[in-house]
């Protein structure tokens, strides 16, 4: 699958982009001046994910993969 495939696929299933998902990342500290919190492990925001929005690990994945600067 793609990379775009799992963007598309996430925005699909949960009506959010990855944008979406940086907002409310920063709300929670897990991005702080548009840079993932240094305090904060990928484990503990891809858990978020999952836990939150039904994401499978390579969706949560790939989420964090845009957290740190990926394009879409």
């Amino acid at each position: 699958m793609s990379f775009q495939a799992y963007i598309d696929n996430i925005k699909a299933k949960t009506g959010k982009t990855p944008a979406d998902f940086k907002k409310m990342a920063e709300t929670k500290e897990f991005i702080i001046d548009g840079k993932i919190n240094p305090e904060i492990k990928a484990s503990e925001i891809t858990n978020w994910l999952k836990e939150e929005f039904e994401l499978g690990h390579g969706h949560a994945m790939a989420i964090y993969a845009t957290f740190k600067g990926k394009t879409e």
